[in-house]
């Protein structure tokens, strides 16, 4: 969850962290399914207005949807030129067909709307309270363990990557396109995966030690409320209009 006094007070914050989480789940499936423009575009305006509702600094968003969105820029790279179709441009024996500008503008707006959607859910809601979320939705203990962990120690493997290159660098190592750095960074790979396995025993026993006996309890109850109610109420119209501009026989 990101630290802003403005999300505190957002109206996304308040409402059920359940409610939230089958609502954006729906969402996505729903957006990554669809295939028409006039729908992709309406859920890009409902995921620009949710998220928009969540006071998420705009900074905060558009460093979240760089990496997003240098995955997208490789694909108009390609897929223009590569999926079959009607050319609409030629430069030699290259050339740029509809059906590719087509396929990589629906991916384009599919992957931002369900970041923005994923983003808004993070952000006014912490990944521990998400987690039991999960647990109090009957989902297997195993995932929510692993979400646990993951959010808990995916900070100290970078730090041990980081100690890593910093003691590669002490002793002059200077990336190149090579035999020699292809193997440095193997090792550096292997030794991050066996410092993890030690890591992980060590805590296992440590957990042992205290008690653990595979569950993780939460001080918190959820409680649906009207307002929790109201909320995916007006998710489920949202995704019924989408699913109308989808399946209607006119238009993009």
């Amino acid at each position: 969850m990101i630290e802003d006094p403005k999300i505190t007070e957002s109206v996304m914050v308040r409402l059920d962290p359940r409610m939230k989480i089958v609502s954006v789940f729906l969402f996505s499936v729903f957006v990554a399914v669809s295939y028409r423009l006039s729908a992709l575009f309406f859920a890009l305006a409902i995921s620009i207005a949710v998220i928009a509702t969540s006071r998420v600094p705009v900074k905060e968003i558009f460093k979240r949807l760089v990496p997003v969105n240098i995955i997208v820029l490789l694909l108009w790279l390609f897929l223009p030129f590569t999926v079959k179709g009607d050319p609409i441009f030629s430069a030699g024996h290259f050339y740029i067909t509809g059906e590719g500008i087509f396929y990589a503008t629906r991916i384009t707006i599919k992957s931002n709307t369900m970041i923005l959607m994923l983003i808004a859910l993070i952000s006014s809601t912490p990944v521990l309270t998400i987690g039991h979320a999960m647990h109090d939705m009957f989902i297997p203990k195993k995932l929510v363990h692993l979400l646990f962990f993951t959010f808990r120690y995916i900070h100290i493997i970078y730090d041990e990557y980081l100690r890593i290159e910093k003691a590669m660098k002490i002793r002059c190592f200077v990336p190149k396109t090579s035999l020699h750095t292809y193997k440095t960074y193997a090792y550096m790979v292997g030794m991050l995966l066996v410092k993890s396995s030690d890591r992980a025993q060590r805590v296992y026993n440590a957990m042992l030690c205290r008690g653990f006996n595979g569950n993780f309890y939460c001080l918190n109850t959820f409680s649906l409320t009207k307002k929790d109610v109201f909320s995916f109420c007006i998710m489920c119209c949202t995704i019924f209009f989408m699913g109308v501009l989808e399946w209607k026989k006119t238009g993009l």
